[in-house]
């Protein structure tokens, strides 16, 4: 197939039946596609079987990226109902300061994204208890906000008391219904630095046992953090993908784990990764000769149709949205036609789609050839 970069040949039919709305009730009883993209052969296994796909010079690199509770429900000071969808996790801009009574108040300028019957003016105050506040600053022409949030206390126990886990749309909740359950299963067993609104969604397939596993096998396990921001799922609205400008978002990797992959690529090895974030943090610090550099800053690659792979060798990834940028990235891995293919014949064999869906495993094919 040659290259066609017009969005609508990324398109297809999903029944939305065929949308998770829950987890498996345990992570590794997911259903796991097999795609190998060299001999072009696509096979069906259960999730668990993903250790014997491993061999014991490889090494399994996956995101440590934490999901925070950032939609948080509260009121405007005009009284209406607001809900707002932190894109960052609150840093301190500067030591506390003590309020009107005296308590010791933290300030911190963040983005957001709004929801409220009427859309909240520069300067308007959203209220979230007697602890937590947002001022908004301006109102970007793509409807983000910046707001400057004041609280008292600890940030990750109010983002607990106010927030709830930002799922995507797609995933139905009536108010606060399976909140607990989404609090564990939305998070992956091995999520450590706090600063994601969206989980790393191939991850939630791992258990402990499963990673334990790997290891006993000889096969090394190594994090990266890539804090999922809303560049990885915000709407793609351009007809040519090319035309298509991806967000940044946050990526470390240490010299480590860059020492580790060298390693496994002396040893002769392959490099597996979990997810297309962590893909996206390895692909951005390619050294250009297998490996990657150690590094700490924004990460904003784009892979699309024609990007020639430097890192990765399988990815682990779950089925993805229509006309997503997640789906031009597993296409450029595998090749557009077999991916595309590949997903034809998991909704005719009746696979879960999305966040909390079944995953697919995928060497790279020719058209991802570094």
């Amino acid at each position: 197939m040659g290259a066609n970069f017009q969005i609508t040949s990324y398109d297809f039919v999903l029944p939305e039946a065929q949308i998770a709305q829950h987890p498996a009730v345990r992570r590794d009883e997911s259903r796991l596609l097999s795609v190998d993209g060299q001999a072009r052969v696509i096979s069906h296994h259960n999730f668990s079987a993903i250790v014997d796909l491993i061999n014991p010079e490889d090494v399994l690199i996956i995101n440590d990226t934490k999901v925070f509770p950032a939609r948080l429900k509260g009121k405007k000071d005009t009284g209406g109902q607001v809900e707002l969808l932190l894109l960052q996790y609150p840093l301190l801009n500067s030591a506390p300061q003590k309020d009107c009574n005296g308590f010791r108040q933290h300030v911190s300028g963040v983005k957001g994204l709004v929801k409220s019957s009427k859309r909240p003016k520069p300067d308007g105050h959203l209220l979230f208890g007697c602890e937590l506040e947002a001022v908004v600053e301006d109102i970007a022409a793509d409807g983000s906000v910046r707001v400057t949030l004041m609280w008292n206390g600890d940030m990750d126990e109010l983002l607990l008391k106010y927030g709830v886990m930002p799922l995507p749309p797609y995933i139905r909740r009536d108010g606060r219904q399976h909140a607990g359950n989404d609090v564990d299963r939305y998070q992956t067993v091995y999520a450590r630095e706090s600063g994601a609104i969206a989980a790393p969604t191939a991850g939630l397939h791992f258990t402990g046992d499963l990673l334990e596993a790997v290891k006993v096998k000889g096969a090394k396990v190594a994090a990266v953090t890539l804090h999922v921001g809303y560049g990885t799922f915000a709407p793609v609205r351009v007809t040519d993908i090319r035309d298509h400008k991806i967000h940044s978002e946050w990526v470390t990797i240490s010299p480590e784990v860059s020492k580790l992959i060298s390693d496994c690529r002396q040893n002769g090895g392959k490099v597996w990764s979990v997810g297309t974030t962590t893909t996206r943090a390895l692909e951005f610090a390619a050294d250009g000769n297998g490996g990657v550099n150690p590094i700490s800053g924004p990460c904003d690659i784009y892979i699309y149709e024609g990007y020639r792979y430097k890192v990765v060798d399988t990815l682990i990834t779950n089925f993805h949205l229509p006309k997503s940028s997640l789906l031009f990235m597993v296409c450029a891995f595998a090749g557009k036609e077999l991916v595309l293919q590949a997903y034809q014949e998991a909704l005719r064999e009746g696979y879960r789609f999305y966040s909390y869906g079944d995953a697919m495993v995928l060497t790279r094919g020719l058209e991802g050839e570094g």
